[in-house]
């Protein structure tokens, strides 16, 4: 990449770090959540959002450079996944135990914030794929993309795998990740909860929304398989954490901060050995460990 082409980048990221910003204002206003965030200066409130708003361009301008898609067909992906995980995963963990766990998220605010999402990442989407120049042109490799071309029986079986995965991983980093950095604060602010028994299957189909996520991501990628893991990686993590960066009315600095450590790490994690487990081609789980 030359000098000229990391300037551009860099300046198109910019543009959209700042046009981000607008959106989320513009969202917030429209939904009447101006006041969802507090801190001691509204400066810093702003300095978070806008690094909150960099990370998240960061993201999505990787994907959208490297994709094969172009045109409405990208646009509607990266508002699929942009809306996908950060509000609609995001938020249906934050409603579980903010609210139907513990009871402190005014119900009045789930509506809104899930609205608010929605505009952001429909006025984001299109403004992202047409400031990097994919509104228009045809996919640059001629060859067959054969990803994600596998039986029916190994689709099966690694969709379950993955729901076993993401189980272990989300319970793993709650306990080794999570709670020691939250220390007392954990019980101060989680008092009295008790997780129910339909968590598990909870957290298998939160898995499988997950999935149906990074494929289409995996499915338009360039390059070798690690970019698309790489993509689908920072997806999960940056776009799940970044915005616990904002303090928030709702949750104590010292529990929001463990969160994203747990939240960040874990996505990762998680996202790396999705795209790894769908690159390879394996007849059975048996084959997998061969």
């Amino acid at each position: 990449m030359g000098t000229k082409t990391t300037v551009m980048l860099g300046l198109r990221i910019v543009v959209l770090t700042l046009l981000l910003f607008v959106c989320y204002s513009i969202a917030s206003v429209a939904v009447g959540l101006t006041d969802t965030t507090q801190t001691a200066e509204p400066m810093d409130g702003i300095v978070a959002l806008l690094v909150v708003c960099a990370l998240e361009t960061i993201v999505l301008s990787y994907i959208i450079i490297r994709s094969r898609w172009t045109g409405w067909q990208l646009v509607v992906t990266i508002f699929f996944v942009f809306y996908g995980v950060k509000t609609f995963l995001t938020l249906s963990e934050t409603i579980l135990f903010l609210y139907y766990l513990v009871d402190i998220l005014p119900a009045e605010m789930i509506y809104k914030l899930f609205m608010q999402g929605a505009i952001i990442a429909a006025l984001f989407s299109p403004l992202a794929v047409l400031i990097h120049g994919r509104m228009k042109g045809a996919e640059e490799s001629p060859e067959p993309n054969r990803r994600l071309v596998m039986p029916w029986t190994e689709w099966v079986w690694k969709l379950i795998l993955i729901a076993v995965i993401y189980v272990v991983i989300y319970f793993s980093s709650g306990m080794f990740v999570f709670e020691p950095l939250a220390g007392e604060a954990f019980q101060e602010f989680y008092v009295g909860l008790q997780l129910p028994a339909w968590i598990i299957p909870l957290q298998m189909a939160r898995a499988m929304i997950f999935t149906s996520l990074a494929l289409p991501v995996i499915r338009m990628m360039k390059g070798e398989w690690w970019e698309a893991g790489l993509a689908v990686a920072l997806l999960f993590s940056v776009l799940m954490s970044a915005q616990l960066l904002l303090a928030w009315e709702f949750m104590p600095e010292r529990i929001r901060m463990a969160h994203f450590v747990e939240l960040s790490s874990s996505g990762f994690l998680f996202g790396w050995i999705v795209v790894w487990l769908f690159n390879r081609h394996h007849g059975s789980l048996r084959e997998l460990f061969q």
